[in-house]
């Protein structure tokens, strides 16, 4: 190991994702035995204009790269300067994904063994609060001038690794980082190796954190360490990205897979993490609603409002609503004008709903047409269900637990299996409180279109004991929230 070269690279680039980043500059120092035995630095032609937010940090203009080689011109210098030497930069992943975008480019495979100076630092120089070449390189007093530039942060990159190597003598730390089966190069270099040897093998949340603590990926999984491993094997522009900016690790144990997308849910809902796209967007909500009238009819309309009126129903599609809104008309034989199924006609004259029974024309009592609407509230208000989906908790002895009360999710919660759980007031010491949304009402749907109704507790809210699943009730029936 000690005749080993080792390639010092930095590159300034034009910024974007790593399809679209191309280099405008590049430095190689090559170091063998301790000591710079060569060095090449080239400003690049990019072949696209620079970001004005590029040029403001690092100097480097259109102007300055215009008369600059193209990277098919110094391809081979770079593939014959570190052909066998091993890929050594401050971040390594990004330095060598964008070189290697770069050969792509020109159909050409470009692999080498590489070593993370940031990583590395970790491990040999511990308990500093930034490693980034900056602030790690004024904390432990190394020179580092013309920063920002390829030639100037490869300087200070070579002081600290040759600081390093003598931390490492026998070369055990060096050896272990690039083993190709140790997982160390491929963690994201601010992520501690130990917060992912912590990590649980079991159902449950994580939450990728920056450097400030605050969420930027909310995720769940049946095993939690596999699931943010497979994160940083990805070679996706947005999982690169996502790991440079992870600085801390969080988890929830959740004990099964139901409970874990419903806590994902919340923390989406609450956290509107950067990098998590699906459940970010707001549902419109549809909500049966009642007013009286001039003539003191009890009306029913529904329409996207929140909360004008006294809801009846919630409803997160259309034409659910609109269904259920005809669905109640037929039954209780209310008529279609005074449910806004129809409009501009003092008669009903719904293209199916026939039987009202003539409050439109006044031979229909306003008394007895409200009673109508109220038992179809009632009827509503029977249909929304009650009930606990139990499933298996974070240990053996535990039962985790979903509560939906009255057709609304309500929160989620753990057990011990020795706790006299009976009546839907005995969940409440160990509920959680969660809001429901669209995304916790589809969750449970699905669960329970998947799952019938295994593990789940009915509740008569009459009788206030507990039930057996009655197999006479349909739980794809929860369409309310």
């Amino acid at each position: 190991m000690h005749s080993q070269i080792f390639a010092i690279i930095d590159v300034e680039t034009t910024g974007g994702g790593i399809s679209g980043n191309r280099i405008t500059e590049i430095c190689i120092a090559l170091l063998k035995d301790g000591e710079v035995v060569d060095k090449y630095t080239t400003l690049v032609n990019p072949e696209r204009d620079i970001p004005q937010y590029i040029t403001a940090l690092t100097g480097i203009d259109d102007e300055m790269v215009a008369n600059a080689p193209r990277f098919f011109e110094v391809a081979e210098k770079i593939e014959e300067f570190t052909k066998d030497a091993i890929f050594v930069a401050h971040n390594v992943s990004f330095d060598y994904n964008v070189i290697r975008g770069e050969f792509r480019l020109l159909g050409q495979h470009y692999n080498r063994k590489k070593l993370c100076t940031v990583r590395l630092s970790r491990k040999l120089i511990p308990g500093h609060l930034s490693y980034s070449l900056g602030r790690l390189c004024d904390t432990i007093n190394i020179p580092h001038g013309n920063r920002h530039r390829a030639e100037g942060d490869v300087d200070a990159t070579v002081i600290l690794f040759q600081r390093l190597l003598s931390l490492d003598e026998d070369f055990s730390e060096i050896n272990s980082f690039l083993n190709p089966r140790s997982k160390q190069a491929t963690l994201p270099p601010h992520l501690p190796a130990e917060q992912i040897n912590e990590l649980p093998e079991a159902p449950g949340i994580y939450l990728f954190k920056n450097q400030k603590h605050q969420v930027i990926y909310a995720g769940k999984a049946k095993n939690i360490k596999k699931r943010v491993l497979s994160h940083f094997y990805d070679k996706k522009t947005k999982e690169y990205q996502l790991g440079q900016e992870t600085h801390f690790i969080d988890y929830e144990l959740t004990g099964n897979e139901l409970l874990a997308l419903l806590v994902e849910s919340e923390h989406i809902r609450k956290h509107y993490p950067k990098f998590n796209r699906a459940q970010k967007w707001s549902a419109t909500t549809y909500q049966i609603i009642s007013y009286i009238n001039q003539r003191g009819i009890i009306q029913l309309a529904f329409g996207k409002t929140a909360a004008l009126y006294d809801s009846v129903s919630t409803f997160y599609n259309k034409t659910e609503a609109i269904e259920k809104l005809e669905g109640l008309c037929e039954t209780f034989k209310l008529c279609p004008r005074f449910c806004t199924l129809q409009s501009n006609s003092e008669k009903c004259s719904h293209y199916r709903i026939k039987n009202c029974e003539g409050i439109c024309e006044g031979t229909e009592t306003v008394e007895d047409y409200n009673l109508k609407v109220q038992a179809a509230f009632q009827s509503l208000k029977e249909n929304n269900f009650s009930f606990a989906i139990q499933g298996k908790g974070r240990t053996e002895g535990e039962i985790a637990f979903a509560l939906v009360e009255e057709g609304q999710y309500k929160g989620f919660g753990f057990f011990d299996r020795s706790e006299a759980i009976c009546n839907i007031e005995d969940y409440e010491p160990f509920l959680k409180l969660q809001q429901g949304s669209y995304h916790t009402h589809a969750i449970i749907r699905s669960h329970l279109k998947k799952n019938g109704e295994r593990n789940v507790v009915y509740f008569e809210e009459s009788i206030k004991k507990c039930t057996k699943p009655n197999r006479s009730l349909r739980p794809v029936r929860f369409e309310l929230c």
